[in-house]
């Protein structure tokens, strides 16, 4: 009898987890199941619609920028420079079109660079086109392109990304290191532009810079983003929020509203994606810190509402359609349940309109005025997409295929898929933007996909050979930047770890070093292998010696400086000479007598190897060319218009080439009063500088000045990326706590107790 009750006492637990898992199921009674063959055939509606965007866009739109699904023809949004293309080219690997991949892949390879002088969104033009040119880059050997030796830390599209990404710098040369929001493609940062950037314009850097650095073994990409980063984590308020728009050049805020949404987003993202790519846990900590205050200050019945940063108060209780990324970066630290709750509010708002608008007032249960808008966002099928890889809960099966219906029924348009201009009546606008194609559609392929060569767990990679040595790829553990362009982390291993080779022979050198285990901890967890340190000197010894020449020629133009001051000195003294001879010859001949030198006589002074040559020619007032920065007093160049030419050097010439001062007269009809000096750029471009100008058609003057101002474009100053790399690499500012540095704990993901796993997914084990 003891022994009958003892047996019914140890089985009494399995029996009420069987009936509370029985409870779950009948509760989600509701839910489809699906098979494989229902997975394959939704897989392939989405290949479908894939297709007739993307053919949409080749027969209509390229080599524009997007396609007008309406008017079925293209437009230039962010930067003429074939962008859909660009954004789409990897998911034609993901989906397994590996033949229009290469004949991509070889069109956009045979650009030379992205010189251009167009002023584009830095943040746009990272995540997209630098994104999609790394993840293009490194899925080159699975579509069977062409590789270069050294692939994959050499190729095409990797020396693309890296001049873009190069061309993007100028923009974090700042005083705090956050960046401007707009650069000039080929003049760095245009003149006037404000200095004010969403707070996800400053941060989300570190995924794109990150892996350019490792695969390219420049270091000053990853350093930029990191110094970004630390700077925006610095300015958060003390309660750990962070404000929506920030001054780049004081660190001020400008927009105190915190939440997870528009301008804010994927600040948090890449935090986390940043941390598990580059393997930085200081990064997670940043992370945790951000998510503790969002959880005490933000989160509402898993809302997350927006909160004033420095009171934590709730200043607008809306749901912005891009805080729909939020559930999917919660699966990526473990925390399953909380997107999932979070989740399932979202998926109500789609289930009411049959899309999610851009806000949803959540008080009042519908969409906001004036942003009732959905223009195709991935989102909300992105965190989908994670929590189902991550769960395996079929409900989010049936969610995803709620988004493939909603599209297909009524943004499907004859040339592609049109945003929905207002989700309450299902009318469309004339837009396709590219990340339907980069995004939209790839996370949807790879949720009904559940065997995509994404999702491989670990269980399988493939040796290649370098010339560093070997290594591994396609490991799996792929981080997808915002766009949605997948990263492997093997390949930046690849280019930037340490080789067997290097292994052994700092081995070899230091076996009496092995008692020692701080040298062999300092070799183990330096990140730059030994070959990116000699390149980086390499590029030091260089650096000095660009150095030196500048001094030289510094040296030599202070030299002819000098002998152009002499040349002035003299040319005065001929002038008074000239005049004194006048007045002789007036006071022989007559008042009104002239020199019978003739018109357009010229006198040159040689001085040195030095020409000077002065004019003469009806009355008027002479102009002087002279050197930039030309240190001319006011005695000697009164009277006339002085231009100043700036002399630059050339990075790639020994040679400085300098200029030739020469005077030639000003028209008749102008009188100078006081200086004029006009400063002429490399560019040509021509600033005036204190004018004061009177001439018989004044008013004509000063209209067409005006006009030349607005037409030709202005540019700040010159960007030195060797000055700037010097001042990113050493500054100490923004310090985090140096023992989240070495905290890899954080990394890990926590465990799932046994009756959340229970409760969630119906049974005891899942067989996957």
């Amino acid at each position: 009898m003891m022994r009958a009750d003892a047996g019914w006492w140890l089985i009494l637990p399995w029996v009420l987890c069987l009936g509370i898992g029985l409870a779950g199921v009948q509760a989600r009674g509701n839910v489809r199941t699906y098979t494989p063959q229902d997975l394959e055939r939704l897989r392939e509606d989405v290949r479908s619609m894939f297709q007739h965007a993307y053919q949409s866009y080749l027969d209509h739109a390229y080599p524009y920028d997007e396609l007008r699904p309406l008017s079925c023809d293209g437009v230039d949004t962010w930067g003429s420079y074939s962008l859909t293309l660009i954004d789409a080219l990897d998911t034609l690997a993901v989906m397994g079109n590996y033949s229009e991949f290469r004949r991509v892949y070889a069109l956009v390879a045979q650009r030379p660079n992205f010189d251009a002088d167009i002023n584009v969104s830095v943040f746009e033009t990272n995540i997209r086109i630098v994104g999609g040119l790394v993840a293009a880059h490194l899925m080159a050997q699975r579509a069977g392109a062409p590789l270069e030796p050294g692939w994959p830390c050499a190729g095409p599209l990797l020396r693309l990304a890296e001049d873009v990404g190069r061309r993007l710098l100028p923009a974090f040369n700042t005083e705090t290191g956050m960046p401007y929001g707009t650069v000039n493609l080929r003049h760095g940062v245009p003149s006037g532009e404000t200095p004010i950037t969403c707070t996800a314009g400053v941060s989300t850097f570190i995924v794109e810079f990150g892996a350019l650095s490792h695969l390219t073994g420049q270091p000053i990409f990853e350093a930029t983003a990191m110094r970004a980063l630390r700077a925006l984590f610095y300015h958060r308020s003390p309660l750990g929020l962070m404000g929506n728009h920030i001054d780049v050049q004081t660190g001020k805020w400008t927009a105190t509203d915190s939440g997870i949404g528009a301008g804010v987003d994927s600040y948090y993202e890449y935090l986390v994606k940043g941390a598990q790519l580059l393997q930085r846990p200081e990064l997670m900590h940043m992370f945790k810190v951000g998510q503790e205050a969002i959880d005490q200050h933000m989160r509402h019945d898993d809302w997350h509402f927006w909160v004033g940063m420095k009171q934590g108060a709730v200043t607008m209780p809306v749901f912005q359609s891009l805080e729909a990324f939020w559930p999917g970066t919660l699966s990526l630290i473990g925390e399953n349940m909380k997107g999932l709750k979070s989740l399932h509010n979202y998926h109500q708002i789609w289930k009411q309109y049959g899309f999610m608008p851009e806000f949803y007032n959540v008080p009042q249960g519908q969409a906001s005025s004036k942003r009732e808008g959905y223009p195709l966002r991935p989102e909300h099928i992105e965190s989908i997409m994670y929590l189902y890889r991550a769960t395996k809960d079929p409900f989010l099966l049936q969610a995803g295929e709620d988004i493939l219906r909603s599209i297909e029924h009524s943004a499907r348009t004859e040339c592609g898929y049109a945003t929905v201009k207002d989700v309450r009546d299902h009318t469309l606008e004339d837009r396709m933007e590219s990340f339907f194609l980069a995004e939209t559609t790839k996370y949807l392929y790879l949720l009904f996909d559940t065997n995509n060569w994404i999702h491989n767990p670990g269980n399988t990679a493939q040796i290649h050979e370098t010339p560093h040595g070997k290594c591994v790829l396609n490991a799996g553990g792929y981080i997808f930047n915002t766009e949605a362009h997948p990263i492997d982390p093997a390949a930046l291993k690849c280019c930037s770890s340490h080789s067997d080779r290097e292994i052994k022979d700092f081995m070899k050198e230091h076996l009496l070093d092995v008692l020692e285990p701080e040298s062999l901890l300092k070799f183990q967890g330096d990140l730059v292998p030994a070959r990116i340190q000699q390149i980086q000197a390499a590029r030091d010894h260089e650096m000095e010696q660009r150095r030196q020449r500048k001094q030289e020629y510094l040296k030599r133009i202070e030299d002819q400086r000098l002998k152009e001051r002499l040349a002035i000195k003299r040319k005065r003294e001929l002038d008074e000479l000239r005049k004194a001879k006048t007045v002789e010859y007036q006071s022989e001949k007559g008042d009104n007598a002239e020199i019978p030198l003739g018109q357009g006589t010229v006198e040159v002074v040689q001085i040195a190897d030095l020409n000077v040559t002065a004019g003469k020619e009806s009355p008027g007032q002479e102009v002087l060319e002279v050197p930039y920065e030309e240190e001319a007093n006011d005695n000697e160049i009164e009277g006339k218009v002085v231009r100043v030419n700036e002399m630059f050097e050339k990075e790639d010439s020994p040679e400085f080439q300098t200029h030739t001062p020469q005077i030639t007269p000003v028209k008749e009809e102008t009188t100078i009063q006081g200086v004029l000096i006009k400063r002429q750029s490399k560019d040509e471009a021509i600033e005036e500088l204190q004018p004061q100008v009177t001439t018989k058609g004044k008013n004509f003057v000063n209209t067409l000045t005006d006009v030349l101002k607005k037409l030709l474009p202005t540019h700040g100053e010159d960007f030195d990326l060797d000055e700037f790399t010097r001042s990113v690499m050493d500054q100490k500012s923004y310090v985090l706590n140096q023992n989240w540095y070495q905290d890899h704990f954080v990394m890990a993901c926590p465990a799932q107790s046994f009756l959340e796993r229970f409760s969630l997914q119906g049974e005891f084990f899942e067989d996957y």
